[in-house]
């Protein structure tokens, strides 16, 4: 008798239906706010929607894609010490792409799509963002810049992308690798549990030591003033000048079709990029420095 009735249970439970994430699809009450930003009042939003206007130095849109794109904290179980991800962690498109993004949150907390880095003379704020909050699908579109560059795009939610939420969108070639997306590329600092607490805060102020006298070691000698070159046509005068005779032809390309303000900040975006690749060649340098002046202090 008991046999029959837990056949019966388990008869029961196997024929009743799995269920499925029930997604609230929020693309048909989404209401226009003006400047690409749509929300609904179900915590649905959509910021940067841009589907006709073409960015600065793209004549025409080279081909029109569509992702589908699922967060959640089941995506994270392959990432170690992780609670959140994205279901891909890397995504590549052509520039000038038409990218429509069709992006479902599996959980239900808020989670969004934000990608960061985009100009600001299109954009509001320099970002496309994308957001659902619980289970849920929300659907928005963009015009992607020229030029080869990475974009990061995360959930900027509180310590959901310290937690696993984030990945890197390439755009032609990229301009290189981002830190820390799971299972893609390794952390800035990774998580060391070899030693103590005492092990790693000795560590600590030894390090600190050391590079208290490597600064103290390249600290570059008082440069007597110079004179000032009262020569109207200085050495770097005629440099300038050749560079800008040079680059003439293809600034003008570039800025075909975009207004004053466009080509303003196009112009600070690209000064942007050359003073944060200066930061990079100034850090590698002293890394470099740090590094061999480890090799040469002798042991005490």
């Amino acid at each position: 008798m008991l046999k029959f009735v837990l056949a019966s249970l388990m008869s029961l439970v196997f024929s009743l239906p799995i269920m499925a994430v029930e997604y609230e699809d929020h693309d048909g009450m989404l209401m226009n706010h003006g400047d690409g930003h749509l929300m609904d009042m179900g915590g649905g939003m959509v910021m940067g929607q841009n589907t006709e206007t073409l960015p600065g130095g793209c004549e025409k849109i080279s081909e029109t894609k569509e992702i589908t794109v699922h967060a959640g904290h089941k995506f994270a179980e392959k990432f170690p010490g992780r609670m959140f991800a994205f279901d891909t962690q890397e995504f590549n498109f052509k520039p000038c792409t038409k990218l429509t993004v069709h992006f479902y949150n599996d959980d239900k907390v808020r989670h969004q799509w934000m990608m960061h880095g985009l100009p600001k003379y299109l954009y509001p704020q320099g970002m496309f963002h994308l957001e659902v909050s619980g289970p849920g699908k929300i659907s928005g579109t963009l015009i992607l810049p020229p030029g080869d560059k990475t974009y990061l795009v995360h959930c900027d939610i509180a310590q959901h992308m310290e937690k696993g939420m984030k990945a890197e969108l390439k755009v032609g070639k990229g301009d290189g690798d981002l830190p820390s997306i799971p299972g893609l590329t390794a952390p800035v600092v990774p998580d060391d549990y070899e030693g103590t607490l005492a092990d790693v805060a000795a560590a600590k102020v030894a390090s600190d030591a050391t590079a208290a006298s490597v600064a103290t070691a390249v600290k570059a000698p008082p440069v007597a003033p110079q004179q000032p070159d009262d020569s109207f046509v200085s050495g770097v005068t005629v440099i300038g000048l050749a560079i800008g005779l040079l680059i003439a032809p293809f600034l003008a390309k570039k800025f075909k079709g975009m207004t004053a303000a466009e080509i303003v900040a196009y112009v600070f975006d690209l000064l942007r990029t050359l003073i944060d690749l200066g930061i990079n060649l100034v850090s590698k340098l002293i890394k470099l420095l740090v590094a061999n002046k480890n090799k040469i202090l002798p042991e005490r």
